[in-house]
């Protein structure tokens, strides 16, 4: 879509089921990431041709580039891991183990002048930092329940963890080695996906309000949230 016209330019076809987005400066591509194969698919954001999938073997959620050659995404299931991605050649170079700190990771940041992942984690409720060259455990601490997001400020030095249970958790990078839960901020139940306005160090989130939720369905299915109620989207600022 043209930014200026708001016209569609060209539309991708994209297999499996996505469920997250990352443009990696590095090389110009798009990553398109699936609960089910293909987990990646790379499309060359110059002339929108896909150039391939990427198989990470588990169901990835939140993405995060270095801008140098590597990109890493968290695995929510069956293995909570971050996996490491070749950027150049679009292959998986390692798998970075959370140490049981963390569980069902579904938001991931990246600071990137100290090479250092953070994974926000759900089982348990875990910020987990990690070294981006090898994968080895720093440190953990708790966050909110069901992260969703997660975004790191170089500027203040913050990692902005957005939870599901309408908190938003935020931990101080005192240096590559020492982390603290530094506040934790009431937002909304539904407010889990968040962007950073790197010119104002303002957090958006994108929140609405939702009718009560049906019966819960028969077996293991998942729990299906209620209809949202009309009029009640809102973007949340959070400022110092």
């Amino acid at each position: 879509m043209g930014t200026k016209s708001l016209k569609t330019i060209k539309t991708i076809d994209v297999q499996g089921g996505p469920d997250a987005i990352l443009f990696d400066r590095f090389n110009e591509r798009v990553y398109i990431f699936s609960h089910i194969a293909p987990n990646a698919t790379v499309i060359n954001a110059v002339d929108g041709s896909v150039l391939g999938t990427i198989d990470l073997e588990r169901m990835p959620e939140q993405a995060v580039t270095d801008g140098k050659g590597h990109v890493y995404v968290d695995i929510r299931e069956p293995t909570d891991n971050v996996a490491a991605n070749d950027a150049k050649t679009m292959t998986v170079s390692a798998h970075y183990p959370l140490a049981g700190k963390g569980g069902r990771c579904s938001g991931l940041a990246i600071d990137i002048k100290d090479q250092l992942l953070f994974a926000g984690c759900r089982q348990p409720q875990m910020m987990v930092m990690l070294r981006a060259k090898d994968g080895k455990v720093i440190d953990a601490l708790p966050i909110g329940a069901g992260v969703d997001s997660a975004i790191f400020n170089p500027t203040t030095m913050e990692t902005y963890s957005a939870n599901v249970d309408g908190t938003l958790t935020i931990v101080k990078e005192n240096s590559p080695t020492s982390f603290a839960v530094e506040q934790t901020v009431q937002t909304k139940e539904s407010a889990k996906q968040m962007v950073w306005d790197s010119k104002t160090n303002r957090i958006l989130l994108i929140a609405a309000d939702y009718a009560p939720a049906p019966a819960p369905p028969a077996g293991n299915a998942p729990a299906a949230r209620g209809p949202m109620v009309p009029d009640s989207f809102s973007i949340l600022v959070v400022t110092k």
